[in-house]
């Protein structure tokens, strides 16, 4: 009868009694650290233990065990999981009925027999391990709720692009190796990942998409690793990370070219180990998971640049897909037409509507620098404003300046310069509502947030 997982800790102010319990505990348990001093307890539970032997009575001659309750209030304060059998040498029945009533798990009374000791013990750890179970899968269910009500989308076009696409996708998604998704923004890289993951033996369990670019440095750990309670100033619960949401499933790091350099190593590290170690803890906790990123950053100029750890780039794109703009497989405009008149026909109770020719060329010439989610935009619009059963030209919206570079006048030609002047430019037309603004330019509101601030606008 062993669990040498378990992290037991005794505390008493009897070395004797210390002394037994680690020489017995010791041969069955990872960890057994012992404490004379009752003042250490709150330090010592934030380390993390499976259970907590705690003594009732510290003071000389004490047999009311008011210290022992005292002491088992201060450790359920700051861990509730955390597992307390009280001892003392003065037990009786009412005394246990009270120390069950304010949380402790079990009693035992003084001088105790070894092997109920032990089967005490064993049965506090395995009851932390439930608990902690259920917390990840209370976790977890909350995100198969969030993943599921974004439902499921189809992936349109047969485009020669579209094709390497499909056959990418068919040959990587069996197997668990890692994939990277490139494209610009607006192209369908969570789509494609999505395809993946409901393709693979993983397609039961969770996908769970994280948007790097949306989450801050400071939230970054606690965010993709989880922490414990009273990690940090906010940490009020025990909160499993992304990484052991999506255990067993598939975890999809969007725009993984924005991380910083410093956690590109934290995230090195937790899939070379396929553990992680939640903040406020010592102690890793494995997980498995099919990782799936996406970025419209070149990585591997990046890496030449010492922008991006070429051992990261390495790791994840086991498999690479690239994917088209749209502007480069102009002949699934079509048909991905022809998909989102019937979505928004269906969420806004419309008749069905045709695409005239004048209209079809005229969004096969588009150059979308939005793709695939500016068309889709652009239709929902044609589609709630026109009167009539078919979209023409004059139904659809077009940025004066998608599609033609000459529209926008450029005092320089160094990347950085022309995406000044495009963002201040597409600030302007909105009227600095950032949300229209993002979404015209086809990334997010934080990305956006990002680049003003690089640009002081």
């Amino acid at each position: 009868m062993t669990d040498r997982n378990g992290r037991i800790l005794v505390v008493d102010d009897d070395p004797g009694v210390l002394t037994a319990a680690k020489l017995l505990l010791k041969r069955h348990f990872a960890v057994v650290q012992t404490e004379s001093d009752p003042a250490q307890i709150p330090d010592l539970v934030r380390a993390g233990f499976d259970v907590v032997l705690l003594d009732m009575n510290f003071a000389l001659g004490a047999n009311t065990g008011a210290e022992g309750f005292k002491w088992l209030e201060r450790m359920l304060e700051v861990d509730p999981a955390v597992v307390v059998i009280l001892m003392t040498a003065y037990g009786d029945v009412p005394t246990a009925v009270k120390a069950i009533k304010a949380g402790a798990t079990d009693f035992v009374l003084k001088p105790w027999h070894n092997e109920k000791l032990l089967a005490t013990v064993m049965a506090g750890v395995h009851l932390r391990q439930s608990r902690a179970e259920v917390a990840s899968l209370r976790q977890r269910n909350r995100e198969i709720v969030a993943a599921g009500s974004r439902g499921s989308q189809q992936i349109v076009g047969d485009s020669q692009a579209m094709m390497r696409v499909h056959e990418l996708v068919r040959r990587a998604a069996p197997t668990d190796a890692n994939v990277l998704i490139l494209g610009e923004n607006g192209t369908g890289k969570e789509l494609i990942a999505r395809a993946v993951h409901e393709r693979s033996a993983r397609a039961s369990e969770v996908f769970l998409s994280v948007d790097l670019g949306a989450v801050s440095e400071s939230l970054f750990e606690s965010e993709l690793f989880g922490h414990r309670k009273g990690a940090f100033t906010d940490a009020r619960d025990d909160r499993a990370g992304r990484f052991q949401a999506a255990s067993g499933g598939t975890l999809f790091l969007d725009e993984i070219g924005s991380l910083p350099l410093h956690l590109q190593g934290k995230l090195l590290r937790a899939l070379e180990e396929r553990s992680v170690t939640p903040l406020g803890s010592d102690h890793p906790v494995p997980v498995d998971v099919r990782l799936i990123c996406a970025t419209n950053m070149p990585l591997a100029d990046m890496c030449r640049r010492g922008e991006f750890r070429e051992d990261l780039l390495y790791r994840v794109n086991t498999v690479e897909i690239s994917l088209p703009a749209l502007r480069e497989r102009s002949e699934d405009v079509a048909s991905l037409v022809e998909h989102f008149i019937g979505i928004y026909a269906r969420k806004y109770s419309l008749g069905p509507k045709r695409l005239t020719p004048g209209a079809l060329k005229r969004l096969e010439t588009h150059g979308w620098p939005g793709n695939v989610r500016e068309l889709r935009h652009a239709v929902e619009r044609a589609m709630i404003m026109s009167d009539g059963p078919t979209l023409d030209t004059q139904d659809f919206f077009f940025s004066d300046s998608a599609g033609k570079p000459g529209d926008l006048e450029l005092d320089d030609l160094k990347l950085d310069a022309v995406e000044h002047q495009v963002i201040r430019k597409v600030l302007a037309k909105h009227a600095g509502n950032v949300s229209r603004a993002a979404r015209e330019l086809g990334i997010t509101r934080a990305s956006l947030y990002r680049r003003m601030e690089k640009y002081g606008l």
